[in-house]
């Protein structure tokens, strides 16, 4: 079964400073049709405003990706971490027993794009962590690039989560193929460009819920990519 979300039926706000668009419930957004996939509970598609941000809040008990499409954003938290991460970059921040956060676009002049991605962890009250890690963008050339997993194989990000992320950059040489392991479910999340899933044509800011097949198929032009979670 294949269901797609069109990137204009998502939860949408414009605050000014933030542009955001969310795939699932959050928020002043509520569709009760909508509260997430598997443990899959947000994906947010966030533009925010040069010399804007998120000032310090607080997180509890979720694993927390930022996958940064377009420009920088800077992080500080209450471990002490503290970095800015670049486009192409990925940030892991597990909430467990809590931990508080902030997040401004560490430009003065151009925006920044990023997808926030939340996922319920396997198990409450874990202690907090934080990884950061750049990806080599050849390795997901035609190709699912694994970078984040439940034990951190081939230099993933970790998540306490029964889940496999992976990352492909599609451009129309040759198609992706994803085996389904049984009772697993996939959720791909369009992050740039055109691209195609198991023939259904989809674009920027779509996503695609799939469940009771063996096989997903990608495909794009020059300049398409998605998201790929495989999930419980």
């Amino acid at each position: 079964m294949i269901s797609v979300r069109k990137a204009q039926d998502r939860g949408h706000v414009n605050h000014g400073w933030l542009d955001t668009w969310h795939t699932f419930s959050f928020g002043e957004y509520y569709d009760p049709a909508h509260m997430g996939f598997s443990v899959l509970r947000v994906i947010n598609d966030d533009t925010v405003a040069p010399d804007a941000g998120f000032p310090t809040h607080g997180h509890r008990d979720m694993e927390i990706l930022s996958y940064v499409i377009e420009g920088g954003l800077e992080h500080k938290d209450s471990m002490g971490n503290g970095s800015i991460i670049r486009a192409g970059e990925v940030q892991r921040m597990s909430a467990g027993t809590g931990v508080t956060h902030s997040e401004f676009n560490a430009s003065k002049t151009e925006p920044v794009h990023f997808l926030q991605i939340w996922l319920l962890p396997e198990e409450q009250g874990l202690g907090p962590g934080y990884e950061q890690r750049g990806f080599d963008d050849q390795d997901r050339h035609n190709a699912l690039q694994l970078i984040a997993s439940p034990d951190g194989r081939n230099g993933s990000l970790r998540i306490h989560q029964q889940s496999d992320i992976f990352l492909a950059a599609l451009a129309g040489e040759q198609a992706v193929r994803y085996q389904l392991r049984a009772g697993r479910k996939i959720y791909v999340q369009v992050t740039r460009g055109s691209v195609a899933v198991n023939g259904h044509a989809v674009q920027a800011g779509d996503g695609v819920a799939i469940t009771e097949l063996e096989t997903v198929e990608l495909s794009g032009d020059e300049g398409g990519e998605v998201l790929l979670f495989d999930l419980p």
